[in-house]
């Protein structure tokens, strides 16, 4: 039996009232049996998740390919890129979804949602580049007390 994989990296987590051990394996040896344009490598990343006490919570496997190559992307990294894009969900989505109401939205024709979807980002672009909002709520609310400012931001 050959190994495709070999245990490369690994990282153990604590906060939440949860133990998280991550563990990524990358290989090059299917970079040729591939259908991906430009493929550096493939990793598998194993999540075990435990409460405190040891009492298994979940198990999970995801797998996924990368264009970069492994001189310029370690197992480390990789492990970090993946959990990189939970930085945009906190920063973008959830923002979009809770503070925007956006699930609850009833635009739903044409081109509509996808142009709400883009002025909602615009806005929070907006806030966090120009006015270094950490809060857009907290930014949305002193928008609407102080219209003077919202036009001041838009260049009005």
């Amino acid at each position: 039996m050959t190994r495709i994989f070999f245990p490369a990296h690994q990282e153990r987590c604590k906060g939440h009232g949860r133990i998280e051990l991550r563990r990524i394996q990358c290989s090059v040896d299917l970079n040729d049996y591939l259908k991906f344009p430009h493929v550096g490598q493939v990793f598998r990343i194993e999540r075990i998740t435990t409460k405190l006490d040891g009492t298994p919570l979940r198990s999970e496997v995801s797998y996924g390919v990368t264009s970069r190559p492994p001189d310029r992307a370690r197992p480390a990294e990789l492990l970090k890129f993946s959990r990189g894009h939970w930085g945009i969900e906190n920063k973008l989505h959830w923002v979009r979804d809770v503070t925007f109401d956006e699930d609850r939205s009833q635009v739903r024709t044409k081109a509509a949602p996808r142009t709400m979807a883009s002025l909602r980002n615009l806005a929070i672009s907006l806030h966090r580049m120009i006015n270094g909002a950490k809060n857009i709520a907290e930014a949305l609310r002193h928008c609407g007390w102080n219209p003077s400012d919202a036009l001041r931001m838009i260049g009005v």
